[in-house]
């Protein structure tokens, strides 16, 4: 069990079971088995657009089969060739600010595995370089 960030080779490869091994306070995305810390708390301005969108979306989908959820919830893409949904064989665990999923089989206890049906990432001045170049590129893909 790490403990400190700073016990994290920040080189290493990393899967999912690794990921729920560690218990610091930083939060984590892994990216094809790479390690990026996120930004500490969001801002007063990305918490308003976000309870705003959040409001909007609850409004639009009353009714429906589909579920709304936010950060923090972990969200585990598959990789085709190598993952079989197992901890140690996934590679990628990241947050999107709001997603929905409407396929309940996607959901368990950790959260979703598989892409969620539809991802918001509100861009803010700390993270726009990993939520365009990283996480866009990643979810342009699944």
């Amino acid at each position: 069990m790490v403990t400190d960030f700073a016990h994290i080779d920040p080189n290493g490869i990393f899967s999912y079971a690794d990921y729920l091994s560690w218990k610091f306070e930083e939060r984590v995305e892994i990216i094809k088995g790479k390690i990026f810390k996120m930004s500490p708390a969001p801002s007063v301005k990305h918490q308003k657009v976000s309870t705003r969108l959040i409001g909007e979306l609850l409004g639009a989908f009353k009714g429906k089969s589909c579920n709304l959820f936010h950060a923090p919830f972990d969200v585990r893409l598959l990789d085709a060739k190598k993952s079989k949904a197992k901890n140690k064989e996934i590679y990628t665990v990241v947050q999107p600010d709001i997603c929905i999923i409407c396929d309940e089989n996607k959901l368990d206890e950790k959260g979703c595995i598989g892409a969620p049906d539809w991802i918001i990432e509100i861009l803010s001045p700390g993270s726009v370089q990993h939520d365009i170049k990283r996480k866009y590129q990643l979810f342009r893909r699944i």
